[in-house]
This record gives structure tokens, C-alpha cells and sequence, in this order.
């Protein structure tokens, strides 16, 4: 091949496999009827949330549409939605009503969440529960 035909070569990209796009949202504070202790039930409390989306992709995202997307909004929704349905007795609780919620959109095929309590024990930053849970084949 001459250098002038070099110098002329086309690339042709080969098409993009199908991968994993992160969503989150991470820290996300909230005031929250939760807990089994009786000065728990009189009052809201902090809580720091953070939820980690993996979400297939079909290749490259080439539009500028939330359509087109798993929104973060969405999903900080979610979590005020759930907060707001009434008093949960445990962190765990919580955390798996989020990852259920968010396992409802087809596109997402794992979630991680931690859920934090930020008041609950002297000494300490915070205390609470991170799970992660995929999507059944």
C-alpha cells in the first residue's frame, strides 16, 4: 500500500457493545419518621441516602433527552415519596423499598444503596445499612 493510500484509509469504528452506564445520587439528607425506639416514633430525624444505579446501556448516548435516561431525579423522588408513606421501623427497611422502587425501570440492572442514620449514636458520624440487590434474570 503506497503512502498516499495510507493518508487516505477510512476508519470505520466498530459498533459499540452494550455496557453499563452509573447513575447516583449520594448524600442525599432528609428528614425521616424511622426507627424502633419510642423517642424514634416522636419525632423525624436526619438521614444521609445514597443510591448507586448500574444501567444498561444499548450503545454510545449520542441525544441530549431526559427521555433517553434513568433521571437522578427520579430517583430522589423515590426516596421522598417512600419518606413520606409513614413511619419505618428500620434502616433496612428503608434501603430495600428504595432498591425495589428503582429495579421497577428495566434499564437498571443492580442498585446499591446505604441509608444512614446521622443522630442516632453518640460518637459516631452515622450509623445504618448498605445493600445492593440486581435485577433477576
Amino acid at each position: 500500500m503506497a503512502d498516499d493510500d495510507l493518508n487516505r484509509a477510512t476508519i470505520v469504528p466498530l459498533p459499540a457493545r452494550p455496557g453499563l452506564r452509573r447513575v447516583f445520587v449520594r448524600n442525599y439528607t432528609a428528614q425521616a419518621r424511622i426507627g424502633v425506639w419510642d423517642h424514634e416514633k416522636q419525632a423525624p430525624q436526619p438521614v444521609r441516602i445514597s443510591v448507586d444505579l448500574s444501567v444498561l446501556e444499548n450503545g454510545p448516548h449520542h441525544g441530549d433527552e431526559l427521555d433517553g435516561v434513568v433521571c437522578y431525579q427520579d430517583v430522589v423522588d423515590t426516596i421522598d415519596f417512600i419518606l413520606a408513606g409513614g413511619h419505618i421501623q428500620l434502616v433496612e427497611t428503608l434501603a430495600e423499598r428504595i432498591a425495589e422502587q428503582t429495579l421497577c425501570d428495566r434499564r437498571v440492572v443492580s442498585v446499591r444503596v446505604m441509608v444512614e442514620k446521622t443522630t442516632a449514636v453518640d460518637g459516631a458520624d452515622s450509623v445504618g445499612v448498605e445493600i445492593e440487590r440486581h435485577r433477576r434474570a
